[in-house]
């Protein structure tokens, strides 16, 4: 049988907290096979269309972001949490479960005009790629697309960023209320909340 992008992927149990079953995308990350179909994948709905820079939200977006624009022969611009830039930077608040959290790009990393790919592995409450799409707009660049590895639906992140009129594209979803149907992300214990799950997410 033709294996598919969750076949590379492992599960860990009670990681990072009781009860929680981890998709660790780190076992597809290291299986050439795997991660090649990964990215083609991913690059799949863009075949053809003009793409300037590859962004990677921190941190698994940087490993798949850079695979990403290697193919595509473009530019890699990290959007990162703050204080990890070292250069001067814009920043873009975004609401976690219990307060709020801080993304910045720095401020020459994108010019007018162009035309950008946004790339990370877990789509959750949309939170981050939202604070991200705000940066990269802010320096007047377009954001073509959003590309996920996995979307967790339940969390709403990608009705999210269609409300915001971008275009989203998921290898696979997980219903953390069920027995996971694809690849990485959470699976909620019994009795555990959707917001549990999207600020364990969030802190990963």
């Amino acid at each position: 049988m033709k294996k598919t992008v969750r076949d590379y992927i492992r599960t860990i149990a009670d990681f990072p907290h009781e009860g929680i079953l981890f998709r660790d995308v780190t076992t597809l990350f290291a299986d050439a096979r795997g991660f090649r179909m990964a990215i083609d994948q991913l690059l799949h709905p863009y075949a053809g269309m003009r793409i300037d820079k590859v962004v990677g939200l921190e941190a698994r977006g940087f490993i798949l972001g850079g695979a990403i624009a290697h193919q595509l022969t473009v530019g890699f611009v990290p959007i990162r949490k703050k204080g990890k830039l070292p250069g001067q930077t814009i920043s873009q608040a975004y609401k976690l479960e219990y307060g709020e959290a801080i993304m910045e790009l720095h401020e020459d990393a994108l010019q007018p005009g162009e035309r950008v790919l946004i790339v990370d592995d877990l789509l959750a409450t949309g939170g981050t790629c939202e604070a991200g799409i705000r940066l990269v707009e802010r320096l007047g660049a377009t954001v073509v697309g959003c590309a996920f590895v996995v979307d967790l639906p339940e969390l709403g992140g990608r009705k999210l960023l269609e409300r915001l009129g971008m275009s989203v594209h998921v290898l696979c979803e997980f219903d953390g209320a069920s027995p996971p149907r694809t690849a990485p992300g959470f699976m909620m214990p019994n009795g555990s909340s959707a917001a549990l799950t999207a600020r364990i997410a969030a802190s990963l």
